[in-house]
């Protein structure tokens, strides 16, 4: 066990400040996070150019370090050797918060293993920005991010959501997004969705509908900008052809046909239907 004082405690290390940066308006940076970016003694930054930009706006000099995917598992010790110095790091996404769908998750844990004091400010945030507008159920909602891009890997993904009552957020590109919708279509049903885009920015954009009604509306109003895909949960009446009249056994074969792993078919079926997993398990390989 560990208890963090994050203001009160005393630690002879520095403070790794997770910064929030704004997804669009730059009016949306908070007070405290300019000040903390200028106080702290480095900035980790997803991109150095896009981040100096910003950097610039607010009249921010702190030095920054690049810290991005390709290049978190090399520079994490590092970064620990400076705050184990004393040394106060901010770290920061292109946009939004950081850790959402990008490496801040792996230097959040390797300080935390440290002792080292993590402390996160709060500000914007793309999914549940575009939630609590969107009109379908704020909670519970279930985030993805970024949904699998190869459409079988995709199907598969939707299988096994299929009966989740949340409301889903997901990230997806515009050159992406119709294909998905028929994915979705052809998996949870003509459910309501809503798919926002350059969110907080000029072109700003709700579209809220069934599926087919986006479907039709994009076909004739191509999609450019940032987006998101919320979607309603199930209510119990979106299920598969033949969902009901499917045996547990019959139900893990056509998860496993559409592209799911046998022991996560199996798994999802024993959830969605109240069931014993090990049962489950056993009938479909037969074993007595």
């Amino acid at each position: 066990m560990q208890v963090q004082k994050s203001f009160k405690g005393q630690s002879f290390y520095g403070t790794l400040f997770l910064v929030p940066t704004p997804i669009g308006n730059l009016s949306d940076m908070t007070y405290r996070a300019v000040e903390t970016l200028k106080s702290v003694d480095v900035i980790c930054a997803e991109d150095t150019r896009n981040t100096g930009l910003l950097l610039k706006h607010f009249d921010i000099e702190t030095r920054q370090i690049s810290f991005h995917e390709h290049n978190a598992f090399e520079k994490i010790p590092d970064l620990i050797s400076l705050l184990k110095e004393g040394k106060s790091l901010a770290q920061v996404s292109d946009a939004g918060m950081p850790s959402i769908s990008d490496p801040g998750h792996d230097l959040v844990k390797a300080a935390i293993s440290e002792d080292i004091s993590v402390v996160a400010l709060p500000g914007a945030s793309a999914g549940i920005t575009a939630l609590i507008a969107s009109g379908l159920a704020p909670q519970p909602h279930i985030f993805y991010g970024f949904l699998p891009r190869k459409s079988g890997q995709q199907h598969a993904f939707f299988v096994e959501k299929l009966a989740y009552p949340e409301t889903q957020i997901f990230y997806e590109s515009p050159y992406r997004v119709v294909s998905t919708l028929k994915n979705m279509l052809d998996v949870y049903g003509d459910r309501q969705v809503v798919l926002v885009r350059e969110l907080t920015k000029l072109y700003e954009e709700y579209q809220r509908g069934a599926i087919t009604e986006l479907l039709a509306y994009l076909a004739e109003h191509p999609l450019k900008g940032e987006c998101l895909i919320i979607v309603s949960g199930n209510d119990g009446s979106a299920m598969v052809d033949n969902y009901e009249t499917l045996s547990p056994v019959e139900d893990v074969k056509r998860r496993i046909e559409a592209g799911v792993k046998p022991n996560q078919a199996i798994k999802a079926v024993a959830k969605e239907r109240g069931l014993n997993r090990q049962e489950i398990y056993n009938a479909f390989h037969e074993i007595s």
